[in-house]
């Protein structure tokens, strides 16, 4: 090199490293070029990690199957409430206060089912307990019936087809329904009544299978293998007052069907 200037070091060197030096000092000259004479063995190849087993997928029971198998297991109305309170699909146990399972005495011989808790219901954990259940007690005193009556043929016997308050009173859905029918056909089994009293259209559609208030409200007929009276739900008369006189109809009809 004949300029041996920092400049033309510099250059040199910036030179060198774009024709692939790699090493600034090294003892021994070597050939980048040349092959080795004896190639290296390939590495081996890291074996594939076996592929993750699924976990088997959690089999969701059916939600209705499960609440047939819990209430047919409940051989007492004490063993149904515990059976009901443990199921765990309807998730409107999670926003309710209290189960809502029954009021009256259980040796009646009238069953009342209404659709499902309201504000107060579920305060108290009782059914009909607020402004409608209070004209019910109303109602039922007017034919001498009484829900704290110890006598059978005065007492009534009351429940619900949900045991947990809907959402802000909301209707019951379907789906909702078909979990807690199975319930609601045990409890009828255990209490064991001779005529059944559906409030209101979600219990007829329920018990019966079928809705329309105002048209089956006080014609007899049956569901669950019993003698079914349709009425007006105490709620929609305390919006319709002029429907107090069809539920005076309908008392008159039960009065006279206990008398036989």
């Amino acid at each position: 090199m004949t300029d041996p200037s920092p400049s033309a070091l510099r250059a040199a060197l910036e030179w060198q490293i774009e024709m692939g030096v790699d090493a600034a000092i090294d003892p021994h000259p070597v050939n980048r070029f040349a092959l080795p004479e004896r190639m290296p063995a390939p590495a081996r190849a890291a074996e594939p990690l076996p592929a993750p087993q699924a976990a088997p997928a959690a089999t969701a029971s059916d939600p209705v199957a499960e609440a047939e198998r819990m209430a047919a297991a409940a051989d007492s109305l004490a063993a149904l409430r515990d059976a009901m309170a443990a199921y765990p699909w309807c998730d409107l146990r999670l926003g309710a206060r209290n189960l809502v399972f029954c009021d009256g005495n259980p040796a009646a011989r009238v069953m009342i089912i209404g659709e499902a808790p309201g504000r107060e219901e579920d305060r108290q954990g009782k059914p009909f307990v607020g402004q409608a259940g209070q004209l019910l007690d109303r109602m039922l005193a007017a034919i001498e019936m009484d829900r704290a009556s110890d006598d059978p043929d005065r007492a009534v016997y009351i429940t619900n087809v949900l045991p947990w308050r809907p959402p802000s009173n909301r209707d019951p859905e379907p789906g909702e329904v078909a979990m807690m029918l199975p319930f609601l056909k045990r409890h009828v089994a255990l209490a064991a009544p001779q005529i059944l009293v559906c409030m209101g259209n979600h219990a007829c559609g329920a018990v019966l299978g079928r809705r329309g208030i105002t048209r089956l409200r006080g014609k007899w007929t049956e569901g669950f293998g019993l003698p079914v009276l349709p009425m007006l739900h105490p709620a929609y008369m305390l919006r319709q007052p002029l429907a107090k006189r069809d539920a005076w109809t309908d008392l008159l009809a039960l009065k006279a069907r206990l008398r036989h």
